[in-house]
């Protein structure tokens, strides 16, 4: 009985830190069950089927459920550009490195691909890392030239 009870306690206490917020994360219980959810309770049951249901990591990846925002295929590229930039235009200007792989990693560039990302990084370095672009403009420009690119 206990251990129930720890059980039950520590999965509210998780659900808890998500309603503090506002917002219960993205998922199947902030998108769909409890879409208007306004009181505390609703936003730890939306928290809890968010977090029990195994579908947050689905909506992530698809940018469904909520999860449409900063999530998706270039959920953590203005992330890794942040922290590498420096090095990121070093790669972009030579058109390879590993720089310029890990992002291409990280956005999910199929292997067949990443020579015509290579190349599209550095034909568009200019716009990308002028001197005085930031990680939000290299990122803005990045996907600019990905749309323009058939191939990616």
């Amino acid at each position: 009985m206990k251990k129930i009870i720890a059980g039950a306690i520590l999965v509210s206490s998780s659900a808890l830190s998500f309603a503090g917020n506002d917002l219960a994360g993205c998922g199947l219980g902030t998108a769909v069950i409890f879409p208007d959810a306004n009181e505390w309770h609703e936003h730890v049951l939306a928290a809890t089927t968010n977090g029990t249901s195994g579908n947050q990591t689905f909506g992530m990846t698809s940018g469904t459920l909520g999860c449409e925002g900063a999530n998706g295929p270039l959920a953590g590229a203005q992330k890794f550009m942040d922290d590498n930039m420096d090095q990121l235009a070093a790669d972009s200007a030579r058109g390879e490195g590993e720089t310029l792989a890990a992002l291409a990693e990280v956005i999910g560039i199929d292997a067949q691909d990443s020579a015509a990302f290579n190349a599209t990084m550095q034909s568009n370095f200019d716009s990308m890392f002028s001197a005085e672009a930031t990680s939000a403009s290299a990122y803005e420009a990045m996907k600019s030239a990905m749309a323009s690119d058939a191939s990616l």
